[in-house]
């Protein structure tokens, strides 16, 4: 019994020994940790519950060149809810949960006001803090929603979080938007494309500094607004470009896309002594006759130009004296071999024996590569030394990325031939971008200085001017004058008298040339007749011709239709924007007007007397209404004088609309009563009731429509 109890009490003993080591265990280690780690933990813990989050600036806007938005960030909101505030309470949640859910339902309608009712109920059994209503809300659905039950109580009192987001919107959607940018979706990470990407240091501002606290769940929620770094916005960037040439340069170049129902082409319009771009456009077809813009071609597509690199050609041999313009060159019936290989004209039968400005005139292959084969294939170098003369065998650096590069070989290229020479001379085994090979055009067109294009001319900050970025000339003198006077010559008679008359003007003159290029595909090399060869038609020019203001280029990529040519395909891409901004800017009519046969007073329909007394100031232009009191006026020019004579419209009578356009037209006839039905387009040039005939109203009048700038088919010399 004796030694039971005591071993019992060893028993007990161990146990209250055990018991205190580990009491003392846990004493050291608590002591240690206070001591030596506490810091540490602390630091860690701190760290769990509390972070710092980037706080994006506002993006900068990129505006037209008369501040027009192009590109802005707009306000979007992603709404939570702290069903747990202490405000918050029972009664009141229940009061109004479900008039809450009813509202939510009728804004979003995404859900039902039953299914926001029970999600609003399960953040509440939850406690959740944060717990998500809707992202990317506009601000006016913000404001909406700021005035719902529960929620009108804020932030403290009813639990409403708003978490603030910037969302790139294009006011003007698809016009210019691969020029102007935009983020990347082929990209995991915030890249951005165009100005938006090249400037986006610029843009995007210094990113400020938020406190979250990590709650329940593994939610971060803001702390408050004191512990806030508030970002710095962006810079706003100011562009050349003027949309309105920018909507008529794409609206153009739309039309002749899908009338040929080409593959890709581009348009870029350029201020001459500036180099300021005032639009530039690329679409690609996407499905039918549907465009858009994905890819920049006339900056990032490098490619052989055919028949417009010419210009570079006759600028070479002109400047070393090797032909004049009055030069007889052997054109013979049109087809020439260099090395076995043939090179033709495309106007059937050749041209005979023509001087050189006719063959640049003619865009004749077999006459320019004559005049650079025999007057540089014993030193073809020279020839490549002249090029580079220029200018045009360096990238131009534009305030964009992704621009091609020009590809001018040397004789030294280890793909040098004996056919380089001959099929160089007329734009092939060389390349270039439009934008590049418009730069060279309006170097003519600037008395022969090359200056860099330009997208960008101001970064302002709040308002103020922070960078401007001026006119940067490449190369001071292409050329000669000498040399200069007669290639301008040739580029005004392309359109005078050689295969770009289709766009003569009788209002201005129009200097420029054509070209029409083979596209390789690849290693597949060109195609022949018939066995689905590709073309690429283009333009490229400025006007007024004596007076140049603006230079513009039009490439079309694969016209399937009739006509590939670049008379036909691109030159009228090139007179209807040229038509706009001669109707557009006084400064051109003024130009164009010294020359004494072009009428610089435009043709203006009857009309209202206000209308025409504002179009014609608009123009620079005084007209003289007879009757200022006379709602109507059609317009009389005597001797370069302008009168408004009155356009009698009584109640009762059919009035004469003969010389209106139709919208005029429709609205008097209708003021009468009378039920229009029109023919035609342009002016009106009959009625079917004579003018001064009694009518009555609900009549049917007939009235047909011709444009007075109807085109008439013309000669048409097409080039290789």
């Amino acid at each position: 019994m004796k030694d039971a109890k005591k071993s019992i009490l060893l028993r007990v003993y161990l146990v209250y020994l055990g018991i205190l080591l580990f009491a003392l265990a846990i004493i050291g280690r608590a002591i240690l940790i206070q001591s030596f780690e506490s810091t540490e933990l602390m630091a860690k813990a701190k760290k769990q519950e509390l972070s710092w989050v980037d706080v994006e600036a506002i993006r900068g806007n990129i505006c037209s060149d008369d501040g027009t938005l192009l590109a802005t960030s707009i306000p979007i909101f992603d709404i939570r809810f702290d069903a747990c505030t202490d405000s918050l309470t029972e009664v009141i949640f229940r009061r109004n949960v479900d008039s809450l859910a009813y509202c939510l339902s009728k804004l979003f309608l995404d859900r039902s006001a039953s299914q926001y009712r029970d999600e609003l109920w399960e953040a509440r059994r939850n406690e959740a803090r944060y717990s998500l209503i809707k992202r990317k809300i506009t601000y006016p659905e913000l404001r909406k929603l700021r005035t719902f039950p529960i929620f009108r109580r804020g932030k403290y009192k009813g639990g409403l979080i708003v978490i603030p987001h910037y969302q790139r919107e294009l006011p003007y959607q698809e016009l210019a938007m691969r020029t102007i940018g935009y983020e990347s979706k082929d990209d995991a990470s915030k890249v951005f494309v165009g100005l938006e990407g090249y400037f986006s240091h610029s843009l995007q501002g210094i990113t400020g500094k938020r406190l979250m606290r990590k709650v329940g769940n593994g939610a971060w929620v803001p702390v408050d607004l004191e512990n806030e770094l508030e970002p710095q916005n962006g810079d706003d960037i100011i562009t050349t470009i003027d949309i309105n040439i920018q909507d008529v340069a794409e609206t153009a170049l739309k039309k002749e896309l899908i009338t040929d129902s080409a593959d890709h082409g581009c348009v870029v319009v350029m201020e001459v002594q500036t180099g300021h771009i005032k639009a530039i456009a690329n679409l690609k077809r996407i499905k039918g006759n549907h465009y858009e813009e994905q890819y920049n071609y006339a900056i990032g597509e490098s490619s052989e130009p055919g028949s417009t690199f010419k210009l570079a050609s006759f600028l070479v041999a002109l400047e070393d004296g090797r032909i004049d313009l009055n030069t007889p060159i052997q054109t013979g019936k049109g087809k020439i071999k260099y090395s076995g290989r043939t090179l033709s004209d495309s106007h059937r039968g050749g041209y005979g024996t023509i001087t050189a400005q006719e063959v640049f005139e003619n865009s004749s292959n077999v006459g320019t590569s004559q005049i650079i084969y025999n007057g540089y294939r014993e030193e073809p170098q020279k020839f490549i030394d002249g090029l580079y003369k220029l200018g045009i065998q360096n990238p131009l650096k534009v305030q964009i990325s992704g621009e091609g590069k020009p590809n001018i070989k040397t004789t030294k290229s280890k793909y040098w031939s004996k056919l380089s020479l001959p099929w160089m001379s007329v734009g092939y085994e060389v390349a270039m971008t439009p934008l590049q090979l418009l730069t060279l055009y309006n170097a003519v067109a600037n008395n022969g200085t090359m200056v860099r294009p330009l997208l960008v001319k101001e970064i302002r900050r709040n308002g103020q001017v922070i960078q401007s970025f001026g006119t940067e000339v490449i190369n001071p003198s292409i050329c000669s004058q000498a040399t200069l006077s007669k290639t301008r010559k040739m580029l005004q008679g392309v359109v005078e008298r050689g295969t770009a008359t289709i766009i003569k003007s009788p209002l201005y003159k129009i200097a420029g040339k054509t070209g029409t290029a083979q596209i390789a595909k690849n290693n597949q090399g060109y195609g022949k007749e018939g066995n689905n060869v590709q073309y690429k038609g283009s333009f490229a020019g400025y006007f007024p011709a004596d007076h140049p203001q603006y230079s513009i280029i039009v490439v079309i990529n694969n016209p399937t239709k009739q006509h590939y040519y670049g008379a036909y395909v691109a030159a009228p891409v090139f007179k209807e924007i040229a038509d706009h901004l001669y109707a557009r800017h006084p400064g051109i009519r003024y130009y164009a007007s010294k020359d004494p046969i072009a009428p610089h007073i435009p043709y203006a329909k009857a009309g209202k007397t206000k209308d025409l007394e504002e179009i014609y100031l608009a123009l620079g232009m005084n007209a003289r209404p007879a009757n200022p009191n006379v709602p109507w006026s059609r317009p009389q020019i005597i001797s370069e004088t302008i009168s408004l004579l009155p356009e009698s419209v009584p109640r009762g009578i059919m009035p004469d609309v003969t010389g209106m356009g139709l919208k005029d037209a429709v609205y008097l006839l209708e003021q009468n009563g009378l039920h229009v039905t029109a023919h035609g387009k342009g002016s009106v040039i009959s009625q079917s009731i004579q003018p001064g005939s009694p009518v009555t109203k609900g009549n049917r009048v007939v009235i047909d429509l011709q444009s007075n700038r109807k085109l008439k088919k013309k000669q048409f010399k097409p080039e290789a």
